[in-house]
């Protein structure tokens, strides 16, 4: 493989965070080190509680470490203000969440194509980009359908198109099988397989189903905010 598909996309350096202060204070993040590398898909493990979430926070700009340091892409996020850390979450990364988080007013085909609206990408190239997407993730004949017109598992198919509109450089995604079942929940991480060899994008993924283990290049296990080897 070559030595630029192995360059780390994101890497967290001895990263801490906590809420309160004092006796009373919780550490979420306890020295937390690790690299997910470009074109990978990096599964974080763990339970409930042991800093997952917390950690993707951090990685997508959407909070800051009490100490410690992450670079994405090349970048340190410390190093950039508030409309710079939009900037790179609106055009360098896609999230996908585990409730979804589709505008229910919106089709289909609109939703996927709200981020390339807030980037002003001209009509015809956001209609066909979206028809691209859509068609990526088996939906091509639902697009003006819906949120509540969808299943679930069709619904976080949308969600991962809209995540990847801008083409970022790296999907975000938190549980986003936590409300399918099973079978539903394993062809959407098959899915997000799928996209890290055709759009040649780093996943990095927070789940507690080891059943979804296998289908990742790598997996992180947080336990009590600590990673454990």
């Amino acid at each position: 493989m070559a030595a630029t598909t192995l360059a780390p996309m994101v890497e967290v350096q001895d990263v801490w965070r906590s809420f309160g202060a004092g006796a009373t204070a919780v550490h979420a993040l306890r020295g937390v080190s690790f690299t997910a590398r470009r074109g990978e898909l990096t599964a974080l493990r763990g339970r409930s509680g042991s800093g997952k979430t917390t950690l993707l926070n951090l990685v997508g700009g959407l909070d800051a470490p009490s100490s410690g340091r992450i670079v994405l892409d090349g970048t340190d996020l410390a190093a950039l203000d508030e409309t710079d850390r939009l900037t790179m979450r609106r055009d360098r990364i896609g999230f996908v969440f585990q409730s979804f988080g589709l505008i229910p007013i919106l089709s289909a085909a609109e939703n996927v194509g709200v981020p390339m609206r807030l980037r002003k990408v001209p009509a015809a190239q956001r209609e066909e980009r979206v028809r691209t997407l859509l068609a990526l993730v088996g939906l091509a004949d639902h697009a003006e359908q819906r949120p509540t017109e969808l299943s679930g598992g069709q619904q976080q198919r949308v969600a991962i198109a809209r995540a990847l509109a801008n083409d970022p450089a790296l999907i975000i995604a938190d549980e986003p099988t936590g409300q399918l079942d099973s079978e539903t929940g394993r062809s959407v991480m098959q899915l997000l397989r799928a996209v890290v060899g055709s759009e040649g994008v780093t996943v990095l993924v927070a789940t507690h189903d080891p059943q979804l283990m296998e289908l990742s290049d790598r997996v992180v296990e947080l336990r009590d905010g600590q990673i454990v080897d």
